[in-house]
Parts: structure tokens; C-alpha cells; sequence
């Protein structure tokens, strides 16, 4: 079992966290989420090591945007968190809420 941290911007209401949430919780061995409003962090646990870009794709199939994450092998380590390097991602922009909130 592991768990990551991510943070995505644009979440502001639990309509936000639920769509988050459930997106997430569709990539395959994902046993549960949790997030953090006040935050925007997302903690995410499951069986194996989940791919970035899986995280990603749901975060953004919700409408929001992934702008950092940390495994529990970072939290460990002492590391800093990951920062997704794609174009087009600035872990320090904010976006609009998210389609339907």
C-alpha cells in the first residue's frame, strides 16, 4: 500500500472535492481519496505506485488541474514534492473553478 499528496488548484466547494474524488478513485488500484478543501491537497492511496500522468488525467477529466505531488517515499526522503514538467503546467498559476461548480 502507498500513499501520494498531490495539489490541484481550482477546487473551491465539496461539488469540487466529489468530482476530484471520483475521477480518481476510476484509475485502477486506488483503495481510497482524501481532500483537503482549504488546501487543495489530494491524498491518494493504493496498492502499487500510481503513474503521474493517470493522476493527471483525472484531475483534469474533472476540470482542475494537478500543479505538484509527493509520494510517501518523498515524505521519507525529506524530498520536495514532485512537479509535473508537461507544458503547459505552472505549479504556481490558479485556474477558475472547475465545468459545473
Amino acid at each position: 500500500m502507498t500513499t501520494s499528496k498531490y495539489h490541484v488548484n481550482g477546487m473551491t466547494c465539496q461539488h469540487c472535492a466529489s468530482f476530484v474524488t471520483e475521477e480518481i478513485e476510476r484509475i485502477p488500484g486506488v483503495t481510497g481519496v482524501a481532500v483537503d478543501l482549504d488546501s487543495g491537497q489530494v491524498s491518494v492511496r493504493s496498492e502499487v505506485a500510481l503513474h503521474i500522468a493517470d493522476v493527471r488525467a483525472a484531475v483534469e477529466e474533472a476540470g482542475y488541474e494537478l500543479t505538484s505531488a509527493r509520494s510517501a517515499k518523498d515524505d521519507e526522503a525529506g524530498g520536495e514534492p514532485t512537479r509535473p514538467t508537461e507544458p503547459g503546467i505552472d505549479a504556481d498559476q490558479t485556474h477558475p473553478s472547475a465545468k459545473g461548480s
